[in-house]
C-alpha cells in the first residue's frame, strides 16, 4: 500500500443526489485520480437523471462557515468552484478566495439555472458577481465554447462586439481560460487553453457521448489536483486531459435520463 498522502481539494458546488455531476460525484472522480476532496455545498438539488425538480439553496453563513471550516483545519491545496446560486454566495466565496490567494482555485462555469428555482435572484445577477468579483481571483477557468459564446450573443457577458467570449472573461481577471469543444475546422473540435500575454495551447478534443451529463467534470477535479500539486497551468491541462479522457469516455445509462460518467474504481 502506499504511504504516500493524497491531495488535497475543497469542492465548493452543489449536492446531485443522482450522482450525475458536482458532490458527491467529485469526490468520488478526486479519489480515483489520486485526491481527497473536502467540501461546501451551495446547494442540495432534488433531481433524478432526467431534470432537476428543484433547489434548495445553502444560506451565504452556511456555505462561508463550512469552507473556512474545513480551510482553518485541513492543509487544503485547491479550491474547485462550480455552481453557485446567489449574489451572497459569490460574495462570500470571493472573500475567500482573497483570505486563501496563495490556493489555486478552478472555476467550472455552467448553464445558469432557471429562474423558477431561485426565490429573489436573477440568474444573470449571480453571473455578474461571478464576472466582477470571482473572475479576478481565478486562475483557471474551465468553460464549454458554446456556453460562453451563447452568453455573449445574449449580451451576458460584457466586451466589445469584436472581442472573442474568451477575451472577454481574461478581461474581468481570469488568468488562464480553458474552453473545451472549442471548433477547429468542420467537425473537429478541441480544448484551446488562453493565457497571460495572448499564449495558447491546445489539445485535440473528442466529441462526447450523446446525451452525456456532466461531461467535464472529471477535467475540473483533475486540474484542480493537478494544480494542487504545484503544476503550472499548461502543465496541469496537459495532465488532467490524459487523466480525464479516458474516465470520461466510459459511461453507462442508469435511468431514463442522460448517461453518466461511470466513475467507478476498476
Amino acid at each position: 500500500m502506499s504511504n504516500s498522502n493524497p491531495t488535497l481539494i475543497l469542492v465548493v458546488g452543489p449536492f446531485d443526489p443522482s450522482g450525475s455531476g458536482n458532490l458527491p460525484a467529485d469526490a468520488i472522480t478526486c479519489a480515483g485520480l489520486g485526491g481527497h476532496a473536502a467540501s461546501a455545498l451551495s446547494a442540495i438539488h432534488v433531481q433524478d437523471t432526467v431534470s432537476t425538480e428543484d433547489i434548495q439553496v445553502m444560506t451565504p453563513e452556511f456555505l462561508d462557515d463550512q469552507a473556512r471550516c474545513v480551510l482553518e483545519d485541513m492543509h487544503i491545496q485547491a479550491i474547485k468552484v462550480g455552481a453557485l446560486y446567489s449574489v451572497e454566495s459569490v460574495q462570500v466565496l470571493a472573500q475567500i478566495a482573497a483570505d486563501y490567494s496563495h490556493l489555486p482555485l478552478v472555476l467550472h462555469l455552467d448553464t445558469l439555472p432557471d429562474h423558477s428555482f431561485l426565490d429573489d435572484e436573477d440568474p444573470e445577477d449571480i453571473l455578474s458577481a461571478i464576472l466582477e468579483l470571482l473572475l479576478p481571483q481565478t486562475n483557471l477557468v474551465l468553460v464549454e465554447h458554446n456556453l460562453i459564446a451563447h452568453w455573449k450573443t445574449d449580451g451576458l457577458l460584457p466586451g466589445a462586439e469584436t472581442e472573442t467570449p474568451v477575451k472577454a472573461l481574461q478581461n474581468f481577471g481570469a488568468q488562464w481560460v480553458l474552453a473545451a469543444g472549442s471548433p477547429m475546422r468542420p467537425g473537429q473540435y478541441a480544448y484551446l487553453l488562453h493565457g497571460p500575454e495572448q499564449a495558447t495551447f491546445n489539445w485535440k478534443g473528442q466529441t462526447p457521448p450523446a446525451r452525456l451529463n456532466n461531461t467535464n467534470g472529471p477535467l475540473g477535479c483533475a486540474l484542480a489536483i493537478e494544480m494542487g500539486k504545484g503544476a503550472d497551468v499548461p502543465k496541469a491541462v496537459e495532465v488532467a486531459l490524459a487523466l480525464a479522457g479516458p474516465l470520461a469516455a466510459n459511461t453507462f445509462q442508469p435511468g431514463m435520463g442522460y448517461r453518466l460518467i461511470n466513475r467507478a474504481i476498476s
